[in-house]
């Protein structure tokens, strides 16, 4: 069984003390949670709940950790990626009261699973989820616990398709919310925050600039378009690859190339994954490669750069600085892996995740939808539901408060008219 993370540090206080700093300057910047902490603080919302959380473990997240805590939970957290914990940021978060914290950095399969166990084993009644692990994980091993589960949220991409597929076998045995395609984060999560973190992260890792380089970004979804518009703002060209004809079609008409990943290979200097798929970058692309290329993906699981056929091809491999990993093929070329192949904005030494600001909105969303889970959750059937609009527009608003942007409403005449279908020309 894993043990929290305090038990396995050399020096937990020196740990924890980087740790809180790390947290406490999130939190001056996160105005949404810093509402809603005083709102828990004062009704205590979630008293008796016990809040399973898997996901990546940095400042941001701990911030909604305890301020879930705050709310009379108690809260059991570990790592939905292996490289992306912040064992200082953990170690602090383990010594919130109400909060046990699991997860660290670097671990192998064994540990990783190990420590969605024991989140498991203090019996959840709420999930929180990056990527569905936490979910699949009770299905398979502890179905005896989903009777006593009122719901889930799941944050990302990856986690809302491999819940979909499991909600349409008729597998999914409790609800879970798809934070993930709600407005308040779809549109600003995916576009500038995996945008402008996976770039920085690029960027940071390599000391290399855009300026002039042909990036290609596999997808062009809202994560590839994050990274297709920030990529072209720092003065690269921008190649994008689909196999959605409607997004190509829209990667056209915004301007960027559009070809198969065949032709984007022979091309391009930097590689950069978005699509939640596998396989997206292969042995028949590595081969028309130019010498020096960068691969980075920014989907969830590290399965969208096939590194199997890439390590099949090198004659030697080795880490050309931290983060970065050579594959010399026999030919002389050298293909540089960031980050494992992981989750680039995440796992590289140096990422620091997305903008603080970007994830005060979607923590903002998770927070207010475990609520909506502990006041009317018995409400929703199991399966994969859509998060209530007036959640979402709750969020918004204490944003546009705390930024001091004024806004206009409709009036009641207005909202007749749009709600009218009698009105004609």
């Amino acid at each position: 069984m894993s043990t929290p993370i305090t038990e396995r540090l050399d020096d937990p206080e020196a740990a924890r003390e980087s740790g809180r700093r790390k947290m406490d300057w999130a939190r001056q910047h996160m105005p949404i949670l810093a509402a809603l902490r005083e709102e828990f603080e004062a009704d205590r919302p979630f008293a008796g709940e016990t809040v399973g959380m898997a996901m990546h473990v940095e400042a941001k997240t701990a911030v909604l950790a305890e301020l879930v805590a705050t709310g009379g939970a108690e809260v059991a957290i570990t790592g939905c990626n292996p490289l992306s914990t912040h064992d200082d940021v953990s170690a602090a978060l383990d010594a919130v009261s109400g909060v046990t914290s699991y997860a660290e950095r670097g671990v192998d399969d064994e540990a990783y699973y190990a420590a969605i166990e024991a989140v498991i084993e203090h019996e959840p009644s709420i999930t929180v989820d990056d990527g569905m692990d936490l979910v699949a994980a009770i299905h398979e091993d502890y179905p005896e616990l989903i009777n006593s589960i009122v719901g889930g949220a799941e944050e990302t991409t990856t986690g809302v398709h491999r819940l979909r597929a499991m909600d349409d076998d008729g597998e999914l045995d409790y609800p879970v919310f798809a934070v993930n395609d709600t407005p308040m984060k779809r549109l600003f999560d995916n576009v500038h925050g995996t945008g402008e973190s996976s770039l920085a992260s690029i960027a940071m890792t390599t000391n290399l600039s855009w300026a002039g380089k042909t990036v290609v970004v596999a997808g062009y979804g809202h994560c590839g378009k994050g990274v297709a518009k920030k990529a072209a703002g720092q003065n690269a060209d921008v190649v994008v690859t689909e196999v959605e004809p409607r997004r190509a079609l829209e990667a056209h008409m915004e301007g960027y190339d559009v070809m198969p990943m065949r032709e984007a290979a022979s091309v391009g200097d930097v590689f950069v994954t978005t699509t939640g798929n596998r396989d997206v970058i292969v042995e028949e692309d590595f081969e028309r490669m130019a010498d020096g290329v960068l691969l980075a993906n920014a989907g969830h699981f590290d399965i969208e750069v096939d590194l199997d056929a890439l390590s099949d091809l090198a004659v030697d491999t080795y880490e050309a600085r931290e983060g970065v990993r050579t594959y010399e093929l026999d030919d002389g070329r050298r293909l540089n892996v960031l980050a494992e192949g992981r989750l680039v904005n995440l796992a590289t030494p140096i990422a620091l995740g997305h903008p603080v600001e970007v994830m005060d909105q979607s923590f903002g969303i998770q927070a207010v939808v475990v609520r909506e889970l502990v006041e009317r959750g018995g409400e929703y059937a199991p399966g994969v539901h859509d998060v209530p609009d007036d959640l979402d527009r709750e969020v918004a608003e204490i944003k546009l408060a705390a930024e001091g942007v004024e806004f206009d409403e409709l009036t009641d005449t207005q909202r007749e008219y749009m709600d009218s279908w009698q009105h004609g020309t």
